[in-house]
């Protein structure tokens, strides 16, 4: 609104004219509004232009009836007189033709001095109709947090109005959908909790409080508010630590508990599980959902409560099924050294209460993608009694870790290696896979024995399967350079080249050799010294992997999608490296 009185600072008028308008608004003997509109007329008459006049002239009216609600409000001292002239401010502000934020903003912020003052004396019905006459100003704006706080007793004394559903969904929709920190704005979280509650406790109050989510994410198979999953995740977080404090506190004041409501307790903390139960059911929300709850972010005593737990399991239970990658990854610690959801409903954990069916579902996804790798199980080496007792229940996933670790030597001592094959021949399946993987060995052992070529060029257009072939055609123990330049393998071929312990030069110069594949040979071929990854589609997820082959002498990251900082980070961590081509890259 400022910008319609930027005239008064550029004549004498300014201060003769306020004074009137604020005469006007005051004064009982003041003239009738009709002289006083033509009076300012004929004031503002020398304007530019006619729009330029009207606005001024609007913009007076305004600040006059704002000096005179003003008054009457601050100085009402019956309900009824307070909630009319409420209506009345706010009817002018949504008919007065000024363009401008403000005008919808003093009215929620006088509003929001009043309800701190006179919140006592206000019965349940003239709130209502205070709550009526802010809604359509709330359409476009946030409710104060005054107006949030008043909002949030409402929903407590009154869940079941009808206001609740009718008046303040678009609110809360509005708040989700825009709001981005909560930590600046804690009492609009606690309205949007308070409101969740209310509607918890509406007939069915699980089912509408899942709708709501639902809703809010669309019926598209995108949601198309990128706000909405973090903040109703916060909104959720917040509500469960207030929970446990709650019962904390409770506990402490009360030893015996007797005035602490269990099961509206339990409702509550059920409501918000519930919810996130919903959120992982949509395909889009699982990484973010997943990225967020990654480090865990509950209070110690949410994970040792097996309620907490038991139906936390949903939402796990999803995010673990998720074949994306990046989704399923969440599963483990954010850093490392740092325990994760895999760890916490690991078979003797303290959220495992299933005998380990849903950390079978885990390792049997993490298996299958991006975790068949040395690092991955060394880092689950210490698991290894949960993983024999999975397997002797005939689980798969279980079967094939302990042939992957047998195969990669990932335990040392005999006696650890002898269990770990009684226990694998004590099913069908494991005898199976025990089996090939004696005959796989059998065969690397004939790969691996000294002979054959030194170097080794395969032709263009050869693929995975020829590789294969080749390979297993005869001892390659000798091999020391290997060039796949322009051929079309992929990164399933790094788990033949892990088999070949001489290869010193390795060119995969223009082929489809990514990350993946950059991850396994890091962790085996520490003898390499030549690597040609140009025009490879490789990224800093699998370049920064090159930092354990300390043997490396010449790299070539040519049209690569090098990052200059991981570029740094591998000069600091390769001391053997002379010579780096960053050509075309974004270190270049």
């Amino acid at each position: 609104m400022d910008r319609f009185f930027w005239f008064f600072n550029q004549n004498n008028v300014c201060a003769f004219v306020v004074d009137c308008v604020r005469r006007q608004g005051s004064s009982a003997k003041a003239k009738s509004s009709r002289n006083f509109v033509g009076w300012i007329s004929f004031l503002l008459f020398p304007a530019n232009n006619s729009y330029i006049r009207d606005q001024w002239l609007h913009s007076i009216q305004w600040k006059r009836h704002i000096f005179r609600s003003d008054r009457l409000l601050k100085n009402a001292r019956r309900p009824e007189i307070l909630v009319k002239e409420i209506k009345s401010l706010i009817d002018v502000s949504l008919i007065t033709p000024i363009q401008d934020p403000s005008v919808y903003r003093f009215p929620l912020d006088l509003v929001s001095d009043l309800l701190q003052q006179n919140d006592e004396f206000l019965g349940k019905e003239f709130q209502e109709s205070i709550i009526v006459a802010l809604t359509p100003l709330l359409e476009k704006n946030h409710p104060t947090q005054e107006i949030c706080e008043f909002f949030s007793k409402h929903c407590k004394d009154s869940p079941r109005s009808t206001l609740v559903i009718e008046l303040f969904t678009p609110v809360v929709h509005r708040i989700l959908k825009h709001n981005t920190d909560f930590g600046k704005y804690p009492r609009m979280r606690t309205f949007v909790q308070e409101y969740i509650q209310a509607l918890n406790c509406q007939n069915d109050g699980l089912k509408v409080v899942q709708a709501l989510v639902k809703s809010m994410h669309g019926p598209g198979s995108t949601c198309p508010h990128p706000r909405v999953l973090p903040n109703l995740v916060a909104v959720c977080l917040a509500a469960i630590y207030n929970c446990y404090e709650e019962r904390k506190n409770c506990t402490h004041d009360n030893v015996n508990g007797e005035d602490f409501d269990h099961i509206e307790w339990e409702n509550k903390l059920l409501c918000y599980v519930s919810m996130m139960e919903t959120m992982s059911e949509f395909d889009d929300w699982r990484y973010v959902l997943g990225s967020l709850l990654q480090p865990i972010p509950f209070p110690d005593d949410a994970i040792a409560d097996s309620l907490f737990t038991s139906r936390m399991k949903v939402t796990i239970h999803n995010v673990s099924s998720d074949e994306t990658c990046g989704v399923h990854q969440t599963l483990l610690g954010i850093r490392e050294g740092k325990e994760g959801w895999f760890h916490l409903y690991c078979p003797g954990g303290i959220a495992c209460d299933d005998e380990g069916q849903l950390w079978g579902v885990m390792l049997n996804t993490l298996m299958k993608c991006c975790c068949k790798r040395k690092k991955f199980l060394m880092s689950i080496s210490k698991m290894i009694g949960p993983i024999m007792l999975l397997a002797l229940r005939d689980n798969f996933a279980a079967i094939e870790v302990l042939c992957a670790m047998l195969e990669l030597e990932v335990v040392e001592g005999h006696d650890m290696k002898m269990q770990m094959i009684t226990t694998l021949q004590s099913t069908c399946e494991g005898k199976r896979m025990y089996a090939q993987l004696c005959e796989r060995q059998i065969a690397i052992k004939e790969m691996q024995q000294k002979g054959g070529p030194k170097k080794l060029t395969l032709p263009s257009k050869s693929t995975d399967y020829d590789l294969t072939r080749m390979l297993s055609s005869g001892s390659f123990g000798n091999l020391e350079c290997l060039s796949l330049a322009f051929t079309q393998v992929t990164s399933a071929c790094a788990n033949d080249l892990i088999k070949l312990p001489s290869l010193r030069y390795l060119n995969l110069w223009s082929t489809q050799f990514g990350d993946h594949g950059l991850q396994i040979i890091s962790e085996h071929l520490h003898k390499l010294q030549v690597l040609n990854l140009c025009e490879t589609p490789v990224t800093d997820k699998g370049l920064a992997c090159l930092a354990s082959m300390k043997s490396l002498r010449k790299l070539n990251l040519n049209s690569t999608n090098l990052s200059a900082l991981t570029f740094e980070g591998l000069k600091e961590k390769l001391p053997a490296l002379q010579e780096c081509d960053v050509r075309y890259t974004d270190a270049w």
